[in-house]
């Protein structure tokens, strides 16, 4: 008994709902003005009628990483077993020097060091708005060969200066709408930088 109630399921879906007059008469006027098959607006009109009533997928989010998740991350980098030990450590405060003043106690002060020396945080990735270029924030990443858009293995001196130039055009103070101090300074250190690797 089910195997006919599947059957009888199956050749349903596959007949081939019939378009009222309507809609054949619309398709064939679109299909003449732009210069095209009244079969693709067919096969579009059987598409949605076969779809409409279907959700859309939904996109989940990358979670956030855990407070224990960051630290366990740092101290694999840092090879060291806690945070008494990380402190200790003559690596990580060589590495840190020179960065402001790290609060351990709070998540924060463990996402930027993440940042800094393991890579992008979940959810961070292509992000969008002010201080992003090229999908990163350059005020919580120095990624400049990301931001310059540049290949670290095949860009040239020149590929390097195209690129900052490029971007100093819209970025720099002088530019009336786009000019922005903090982000033409920001990209100027990358510059700088990646100008000193290549």
């Amino acid at each position: 008994m089910p195997k006919t109630a599947t059957k009888a399921k199956t050749s349903k879906a596959q007949t081939p709902v019939s378009l009222n007059s309507y809609l054949q008469n619309e398709m064939a006027r679109l299909a003449k003005m732009h210069g095209v098959r009244i079969s693709v607006f067919e096969e579009f009109a059987h598409f949605v009628i076969e779809n409409y009533k279907k959700k859309e997928p939904t996109i989940s989010k990358p979670k956030p990483l855990s407070l224990t998740q960051l630290k366990a991350a740092i101290y694999q980098h840092f090879s060291v077993k806690n945070t008494t030990e990380l402190k200790k450590s003559g690596a990580f405060k060589m590495a840190t020097d020179g960065m402001d003043t790290l609060n351990l106690s709070l998540k924060d002060g463990w996402e930027k060091l993440y940042r800094k020396f393991i890579g992008i945080l979940p959810g961070e990735e292509n992000q969008q708005g002010y201080g992003c270029i090229n999908g990163i924030n350059i005020f919580n990443y120095f990624k400049p060969w990301q931001v310059f858009d540049l290949d670290p293995q095949t860009a040239t001196n020149q590929d390097i200066k195209n690129a900052y130039h490029r971007l100093s055009k819209i970025y720099h103070p002088d530019i009336p709408e786009t000019g922005d101090a903090a982000i033409f300074d920001s990209l100027t250190v990358m510059y700088k930088s990646i100008s000193a690797e290549a």
